[in-house]
C-alpha cells in the first residue's frame, strides 16, 4: 500500500501530494524563516532592552493604529511606504512589518514595497491580533492596555510555548 492510499483505496488527503524530500523541505523552511518571524520572537527581542536590531512597522491605517498598536512600532501605512519610508526608516536596519492578523495581507504588501525599495524585511506572522491574543501590552489613543492571554494561542501557565 502506498503512502497516498489507506483502507479500501481511500486517498489520504494529507499525503495526496507526497512530502518533499528532506533537503528540499529544509531549504523551504529555512527560506520561510528568512521571510517571517512571529509575535513571541518580536516580543522577546523588544523586551530584552536596548536595540533589538530591527524596526517594527505597523502598516495599518491611522484609525487602526489609534485603536491599538505594538509599543515602539513605527506607523507607516502600506499605501505610504513608497513616499515615506526614506524619512522614517534606515535602509541598513532590518524592518519587521505587521498588519491586523492572519486574514490580512497588508503586512505582506508593505514588506514587498519595502523590499522593492531595498530594505531588508520580514513579516510578523499573526499581526496585531496575535500580539493581543498572546497577552502582550499595546498602546491605544487612550493609553496602554493589556488583555489576558488566550489559552488557544499561548500557554497561560508557562514562560513560553517551547517552540
Amino acid at each position: 500500500m502506498s503512502v497516498t492510499t489507506a483502507v479500501a483505496g481511500h486517498v489520504n488527503p494529507v499525503l495526496r501530494v507526497s512530502p518533499a524530500p528532506p533537503a528540499e523541505a529544509a531549504a523551504y523552511f529555512r527560506a520561510s524563516l528568512a521571510f517571517h518571524t512571529d509575535v513571541s520572537d518580536v516580543a522577546d527581542a523588544l523586551a530584552a532592552g536596548g536595540d533589538p536590531g530591527f524596526v517594527l512597522v505597523d502598516c495599518r491605517s491611522t484609525e487602526s493604529w489609534d485603536q491599538g498598536h505594538v509599543p515602539g512600532a513605527v506607523h507607516l501605512p502600506t499605501a505610504l511606504v513608497p513616499e515615506r519610508a526614506g524619512e522614517l526608516l534606515d535602509p541598513a536596519v532590518p524592518v519587521v512589518t505587521y498588519c491586523w492578523g492572519p486574514a490580512c495581507n497588508g503586512a505582506t504588501r508593505a514588506a514587498l514595497a519595502l523590499a522593492e525599495l531595498g530594505y531588508p524585511v520580514k513579516e510578523m506572522l499573526g499581526g496585531f491580533e496575535y500580539w493581543v491574543r498572546e497577552g502582550f501590552g499595546f498602546d491605544t489613543w487612550q493609553g496602554a492596555e493589556r488583555r489576558a492571554a488566550d489559552p488557544l494561542t499561548v500557554p497561560v501557565d508557562a514562560a513560553d510555548c517551547g517552540c
